[in-house]
């Protein structure tokens, strides 16, 4: 008899226990509800919300609204990203048990963000330009360096992207050149 009330107490103990601590686990949880706007009042769906250092992510609904669960006691980063417009970002502390708010409203991204593209000057180009502007007639110039760059399968090809040249096909490729103004095609080597 005795050992039958020592078993009794003893699963009673453990289903106690077993029971328990999913609750006692739980209390120890909480999770962060907000919504997500824009400057004009309007909900943004489809921000990217981060909680750091955890690396918890949530999207904002149709709505704007998002909530992360799942998240242990303390304090942390919230960080809210939308494309096109400035990220935002606040300190968020969990109590264990509760639920955090957190309402982000997102503005315009700087106006004053400068672009500079750089490149090196092409020589070839750039001469060829200068002949035909300041030429005492009409001409028209194809750098060696732009044959060179462009797939042409032959002279022919190179010369009919000329706007004063028309190109004649034989199979495929070009084979004869007219140039405006004057009478026959001639054949390209």
């Amino acid at each position: 008899m005795r050992k039958c009330i020592y078993t009794f107490f003893l699963i009673a103990i453990l289903c106690n226990t077993l029971w328990l601590s999913p609750a006692i686990a739980q209390e120890g949880k909480g999770s962060i509800t907000g919504t997500v706007k824009d400057s004009s009042g309007g909900a943004l769906k489809g921000a990217l919300v981060e909680l750091q250092p955890t690396g918890l992510k949530a999207v904002s609904d149709e709505q704007g609204q998002f909530r992360i669960t799942d998240v242990a006691s303390g304090e942390y980063t919230l960080t809210v990203s939308y494309v096109g417009l400035a990220n935002f970002t606040s300190t968020v502390k969990i109590n264990g048990g509760q639920a955090a708010s957190a309402d982000a409203v997102l503005n315009v991204a700087g106006v004053n963000e400068q672009v500079v593209v750089t490149a090196e000057r092409v020589q070839g180009e750039a001469e060829a330009v200068n002949v035909e502007r300041t030429a005492d007639n009409i001409v028209q110039v194809l750098p060696a360096e732009v044959i060179r760059s462009l797939p042409n399968a032959n002279m022919a090809d190179a010369l009919g992207r000329l706007p004063s040249v028309t190109l004649e096909r034989d199979e495929g490729e070009g084979k004869y050149v007219q140039v405006r103004g004057l009478e026959h095609a001639s054949p390209t080597a």
